[in-house]
């Protein structure tokens, strides 16, 4: 089987490093290819994103070059970044249409469907608590105080662009799409997921994997063979 490059954008508040780790537990035949948004690690002095079209721009002008001798293309976004994920298949469909092989959603309605309660404008408390309801999980570095003076910017402006999010296009892909949840995920529910039906033209499937909103953060290795499966041919399944 040929390799499957596998891009990986973020959720909000995540840099690359999170799927970094992720090669070394990857089935064979699966390149990470891991994608760094401005604003945080090594890009921590760059001006973050909040508009979502122009960091698919950004994303998709920077994953060119490690694409040239791909074979296969996949993508995969959580949350905030399954929207991402969404547009950036949509620039590489006129790209790189020949190699494109399956986009992987997870943890998020489908692309039409916004946010009703909205943590943008709040004061530090009451967006880090908001935060919290949406994400289902803290992250640690928030409670020491000259952490969270330099994530929150960050933090901030990933929420803005994934609650100011709207399609840059109403026509659906033609590539295959697998939309995924954790099973006790109370934050996007199995009907929220199956909207993503109406973003593609082509083959459609949904996945649960154990755990809540945020599986992939425990279990890495299951969803990689998970992701890996959906890549084989449907009689190879």
């Amino acid at each position: 089987m040929p390799t499957t490059h596998l891009i990986c954008l973020p959720f909000a508040g995540s840099g690359a490093s999170f799927f970094k780790e992720w090669q070394s537990v990857a089935p064979e035949g699966l390149q990470i290819v891991p994608v760094q948004l401005p604003g945080r690690e090594e890009r921590f002095i760059d001006a973050p994103h909040t508009e979502a079209a122009r960091a698919v721009e950004e994303i998709h002008s920077g994953v060119l070059d490690q694409l040239a001798d791909a074979e296969r293309i996949a993508v995969f976004g959580h949350s905030l970044g399954a929207v991402l994920a969404y547009e950036l298949m949509h620039q590489l469909s006129v790209s790189q249409p020949a190699s494109l092989s399956r986009l992987f959603v997870s943890g998020s309605p489908g692309p039409w469907n916004g946010r009703e309660h909205r943590a943008t404008g709040l004061d530090d408390e009451a967006f880090l608590a908001q935060i919290r309801a949406f994400a289902g999980y803290d992250h640690p570095a928030l409670a020491h105080p000259e952490m969270r003076a330099l994530l929150l910017p960050m933090l901030r402006a990933d929420v803005q662009m994934h609650e100011n999010y709207r399609p840059t296009s109403e026509k659906p892909l033609d590539v295959a799409v697998t939309a995924l949840r954790g099973s006790e995920d109370e934050l996007v529910d199995a009907e929220q997921i199956a909207q993503w039906r109406d973003a593609t033209t082509a083959d459609f499937r949904t996945a649960e994997l154990d755990g809540g909103h945020m599986y992939l953060a425990d279990d890495a290795e299951s969803l990689l063979r998970l992701i890996a499966t959906e890549l084989e041919p449907v009689d190879a399944r």
